[in-house]
């Protein structure tokens, strides 16, 4: 065989290889596809999800069901797209926990990275740092002084061990050299009681979730996590603003597609996806709901995850957090 001959021969092989990928990709979707929320209904990736999902069903025809699989910090959920069929009918929608689970869990029964197609990051929640009305401080530099001066005394409560308000809260206790003690709840409202009580200190919550406490004054208000202020209260500072220069944390939801899932379906997905996002009902709906839009490339969404590993990494070795 000659050398012409070899490169037509593998370039014809390498067409016909191509040709299911390429055609599958035009005729996707074929079915209804699954979005898979690890997590409970009414929280901040369900709520994209389900918008998402209209959308994409109205755009193709297609119908899309929203399917809450809970439990693990989003671990049940996830490995369930992990192992589903890699054509793009069956997609995750996952928070922040996605890549703070490998600090906290020895043993994934998946590949935090590599058991995924990125897709692209739907959203960022910023946090806001609140705390109890009776505390007496009123920005964060009077925070940080006052724990100073009562060593051990301070509690910070999170939304679960795991999750982005439980390190956002570990993050500034190294950060501001404090001594507090983390007091974790399931979900962040059943933690709202005890924070406007006084019972907790303090607490990393989301602003969808803690601003109608904040209009009502039941909790008080320092800093948004966030490098830039936040819309809907737009009048707080930012940490940095604040007294805490290089704190930045937020949480976030992003699509991921089971490893192997052709390139072509998950640039379909992802064009899509960005068209939704940029459709004025959808950014009113997320934006009211305390929700940064996110968008983008599956590259950047791979490299920013890849980013927020290594990041909550470093937190949760600096805590002395050690996975179990």
């Amino acid at each position: 065989m000659t050398a012409k001959q070899f490169l037509l021969t593998t370039l014809a092989l390498a067409c016909a290889s191509l040709a299911p990928t390429q055609a599958h990709a035009q005729t996707f979707p074929t079915k209804q596809i699954t979005i898979i929320v690890p997590a409970s209904p009414g929280g901040a990736i369900d709520l994209a999800a389900r918008l998402i999902g209209q959308k994409l069903t109205e755009a193709w025809g297609q119908p899309v069901v929203i399917d809450n699989k809970t439990g693990a910090t989003g671990i049940i959920g996830t490995d369930f797209v992990a192992k589903a069929a890699p054509d793009g009918h069956t997609l995750a929608l996952v928070a922040s926990s996605h890549a703070i689970n490998p600090s906290m869990v020895k043993k994934l029964p998946f590949d935090t990275v590599k058991s995924f197609e990125p897709v692209m990051l739907t959203h960022v929640v910023p946090l806001v740092l609140v705390v109890a009305p009776s505390l007496p401080v009123k920005s964060v530099k009077e925070l940080i002084a006052y724990g100073k001066a009562i060593p051990g005394k301070l509690t910070f409560a999170s939304s679960g061990s795991g999750g982005a308000p439980h390190f956002s809260g570990e993050l500034f206790k190294t950060m501001a050299g404090l001594d507090m003690t983390h007091i974790p709840y399931k979900g962040s409202t059943l933690a709202h009681p005890d924070l406007m009580s006084g019972r907790i200190s303090i607490m990393f919550d989301t602003v969808a979730a803690i601003k109608t406490q904040i209009a009502a004054n039941n909790v008080r208000a320092l800093a948004v996590t966030t490098a830039k202020r936040v819309g809907v209260l737009s009048t707080l500072p930012t940490m940095a603003e604040a007294g805490l220069p290089g704190y930045e944390t937020s949480t976030w939801g992003g699509i991921l597609a089971p490893a192997g899932t052709s390139k072509a379906t998950v640039t379909k997905l992802n064009a899509e996806m960005n068209k939704i996002l940029a459709m004025p009902d959808v950014r009113e709906k997320l934006q009211g709901a305390g929700l940064e839009i996110g968008g983008g490339t599956p590259q950047q969404f791979a490299d920013f995850i890849s980013s927020e590993i290594t990041k909550w990494g470093k937190v949760a070795k600096d805590a002395g957090i050690q996975p179990e």
